[in-house]
């Protein structure tokens, strides 16, 4: 509410606009004064709508926090994303500032609009660029930085330093739709065939065959301990996740989403690659005894410990060059699995489920034209069961008289 005070001709309007990112109340002030000859009755009328106006102002946000945009980012590092987040999102979202900071790091809050955000997203569409591979960026990049930027927003808003996100106002643009470039069922035998060459080690051999097997994440993967593995029952659960950063090197994590947390019945080959491995480590536990580092985990290092992530992307690298064979790169092997159950007529439920995906909208967003496909060939189906039906009729009209 509006607090008014006297100060000699003029009046000064005061109202508390919530409290800034270091637990500052913040207020704002304007002052107004009646114009000569205003009667009591009259000053007193105004001053109230003045009063009224000005809290509506400020309700509406037009009048607000001053903190830059870059200066208050930081402090949801610290006082949100740092305790809700997991670690590998934490880390994600302090890599989109190096594009969002440059371009609206600089300005208050309170000064930027939905067409501020909206020239920066349009920019990352058309002419950002990935730093690695120089590639142009993809949408859902895009949509990264546009969540990073519309979550700050929306954390000034619950702290009550604004009343609206601008971001819920801008539109990421539409990019075609691109094929997902996954293996060829001939081409993941080819491959199989190669992994099971004597040169091949054994934990990338049931690492890449598990991968496509299971359609695990590469996190999940390189989580599995063997406590993990139902030998008795052939139940493979997933329980965690591996994960690298810079900062805190490899370390375990919690699984992506809650329904990440599952667990698939397999083939008895695909049991008895794992005998193999465990057999395998067994015999180098023995063999370097203090030096072993016990993890427990399925696909380690030379002394036990965990595998580093990007371990199975640079061996799978190499393997394709040596052998001649096309790389996809390791997540196409969790496509490939999908593909394997949507073409084997598996409902969308079930491929979610499988997959681990927190909603079905997820799967059936990625894998709409699969679907979509499958879909086509179940039609054509029974197009073809009722072919009898087009040939009777074919008959009846060649018998019809002319």
């Amino acid at each position: 509410m509006a607090t008014i005070t006297k100060r000699g001709n003029s009046y000064r309007i005061k109202v508390s606009c919530g409290y800034s990112t270091n637990g500052k109340q913040v207020v704002q002030t304007r002052t107004w004064k009646p114009t000569p000859g205003m009667t009591e009755r009259q000053i007193k009328k105004e001053l109230e709508r003045q009063a009224v106006m000005f809290e509506e102002e400020c309700r509406k946000g037009q009048i607000v926090a001053t903190v830059k945009f870059e200066t208050f980012a930081e402090q949801w590092f610290d006082e949100y994303a740092k305790i809700n987040l997991r670690h590998t999102s934490f880390e994600r979202m302090k890599q989109l500032t190096q594009r969002v900071y440059p371009a609206i790091g600089h300005l208050r809050l309170d000064k930027i609009n939905g067409r501020h955000i909206q020239q920066f997203v349009n920019d990352l569409f058309l002419n950002g660029q990935n730093q690695r591979t120089g590639e142009p960026l993809s949408r859902k990049t895009v949509v990264h930085h546009l969540s990073f930027i519309s979550d700050v927003f929306s954390y000034a808003v619950k702290m009550d330093m604004l009343c609206d996100n601008p971001c819920r106002r801008v539109t990421v643009p539409k990019a075609e739709v691109k094929e997902k470039n996954i293996y060829t069922i001939d081409e993941i035998a080819h491959i199989f065939e190669l992994l099971d060459g004597e040169e091949v080690p054994v934990k990338f051999r049931v690492f890449f065959k598990l991968a496509v097997y299971s359609g695990f994440r590469r996190g999940e993967m390189l989580g599995l301990e063997w406590k993990d593995i139902d030998f008795e029952n052939n139940v493979i659960s997933v329980r965690r996740t591996s994960n690298y950063t810079a900062d805190k090197g490899i370390y375990t994590d919690t699984t992506k989403t809650k329904k990440s947390q599952r667990s698939q019945k397999f083939p008895q080959y695909v049991m008895d690659m794992l005998k193999e491995l465990r057999a395998e480590q067994d015999m180098e536990r023995e063999r370097l005894g203090d030096k072993w580092v016990e993890t427990d985990r399925l696909f380690i290092k030379w002394d036990g410990r965990p595998m580093h992530n990007n371990t199975p992307y640079f061996w799978f690298t190499e393997f394709c060059e040596k052998n001649n064979v096309p790389f996809r790169d390791i997540h196409s092997l969790r496509h490939l699995h999908a593909s394997l159950l949507i073409n084997a007529g598996v409902d969308v439920v079930a491929v979610s489920g499988d997959l681990g995906h927190s909603q079905v909208s997820t799967t059936s967003n990625i894998y709409c034209h699969m679907f979509q496909e499958a879909q086509a060939r179940t039609s054509n189906a029974i197009a073809e069961a009722l072919s009898f039906d087009n040939k009777k009729k074919g008959e009846l009209n060649r018998s019809a008289p002319q």
